[in-house]
């Protein structure tokens, strides 16, 4: 047997770990549900509190094997849990619920509910790509905990231990921390459609229809933590089109008021100069004076159409790919200078010119479609090279298509950074 065919060993101990029988060994209540809310299995903690064997549970809908009570109008933990779930798969993170009447209808006793209150924590498992593929769904029963709490509140006479009236003030105090968490949650999601909004309004179409060999995309995060990549399109004469894509370091709001700042600040200089280097070097000098400028990347590119040359600079920004009518892929990887603020921007920066055949292929693009968590970079790197390469032959309106769907396949949550990609057919 070989080493990746041998059980995980943990501890330095050399003991072989049943991890399966420590699951169901847990003493937390624990169901484990796919992202379609599932179970896949249980502990017998779970089985215990719910009532339920893992012949009950294994295999069906969680909504289906605990209902809501349909005489209960205002019976709420089933719309409440969806909820919660459905924020994991968004956000890919773990989500809190707030302390929760959730009734249960009695094995034995048909349509019958008895009143339970549980305090419930939805954590992901993610896969390799970030995606959500198991949720694990923990839960601790506290009705003993509220009679008590309703007791401390509604009959102060009745004697409660320090226990019990302690822990009743928590799960009051716990309650108000939910509810507050809740609307920073709305007041976070406002804030993101609002700096989305205006990253949009900030850049061009990307339905080009006076650019037939042009395509753009754009797909934001779906977290707050990220709203500040650009690019741009200028004609510079009749022969001559500018090209720049750039990324600010930054939040929300923020990253996108500065975003603007940068990319007109660059269309300026490169319209003024008509020089890729000249530009950038420019615009290293100007971002000193824009808050949250400093670390920014940018990559400008002129493609001259009489001279068949593409000329370009890059401020730490990845490469711009060129694929020839070949179908061999090219990495525009020797004019590299540090990001904006991150060296010294006195000096002139660096600058390529490369030549280009009928039928080729400029790809431009952001970090966030070559980056994967624990990943080098340069391993999305290639991959895309790879997928530019065996698509090389669309047109740029289907390369790009087919170049997000190898690189970013259709996720529940949404890419966690920015993605901008430009494609040019030269």
């Amino acid at each position: 047997m070989s080493d990746s065919d041998a059980p995980a060993e943990r501890g330095g101990r050399g003991i072989g770990i049943d991890y399966a029988e420590v699951f169901r060994a847990l003493p937390s209540p624990v169901l484990l549900l796919t992202p379609d809310m599932v179970a896949v299995d249980a502990n017998r903690a779970y089985e215990r509190v719910s009532g339920r064997s893992l012949t009950e549970l294994l295999g069906r809908c969680v909504f289906d094997v605990f209902p809501d009570n349909p005489a209960d109008p205002r019976a709420s933990g089933a719309q409440a849990l969806r909820a919660s779930l459905e924020r994991v798969l968004a956000t890919g993170g773990p989500d809190s619920m707030a302390l929760q009447k959730y009734s249960v209808d009695v094995p034995d006793r048909p349509g019958v509910f008895e009143e339970r209150y549980w305090s419930t924590v939805n954590i992901p498992l993610l896969d390799a790509d970030g995606q959500v593929s198991l949720i694990v769904h923990r839960v601790e029963e506290v009705t003993a905990l509220i009679r008590a709490r309703r007791a401390l509140g509604a009959a102060p006479e009745v004697p409660l231990t320090v226990e019990d009236a302690m822990t009743a003030d928590l799960l009051n105090r716990s309650q108000e921390l939910e509810e507050l968490n809740e609307e920073l949650r709305k007041a976070h999601a406002r804030a993101h459609e609002v700096a989305v909004t205006l990253q949009r309004a900030m850049l061009p179409s990307t339905t080009l229809p006076d650019r037939p060999g042009v395509a753009v995309r754009y797909r934001p995060a779906t977290s707050l933590n990220v709203c500040g990549d650009w690019y741009d399109l200028i004609d510079l004469d009749a022969r001559r089109l500018a090209v720049a894509v750039g990324d600010v370091v930054g939040h929300g709001l923020e990253a996108a008021g500065t975003m603007g700042q940068l990319r007109s600040a660059l269309s300026a200089a490169i319209r003024a100069t008509g020089r890729p280097a000249t530009a950038l070097t420019t615009l290293a000098a100007h971002a000193h004076t824009v808050d949250g400028a400093l670390a920014a990347t940018a990559v400008q590119v002129v493609i001259d159409r009489t001279a068949l040359t593409v000329t370009y600079s890059r401020a730490g920004h990845p490469p711009p790919l060129l694929a020839h009518g070949d179908g061999s892929v090219e990495v525009l990887d020797s004019a590299t200078d540090p990001p904006l603020g991150a060296g010294d921007d006195s000096l002139p920066r660096c600058e390529s010119t490369v030549g280009y055949g009928p039928g080729s292929t400029l790809v431009l693009y952001t970090d966030g479609l070559i980056e994967r968590r624990g990943e080098d970079i340069y391993a999305g790197l290639d991959r895309l090279a790879h997928s530019v390469e065996r698509h090389h032959l669309l047109g740029p309106e289907l390369l790009a298509d087919a170049v997000l769907a190898d690189l970013v396949p259709a996720p529940r949550r949404g890419p966690d950074d920015d993605t901008a990609l430009v494609v040019v057919r030269l």
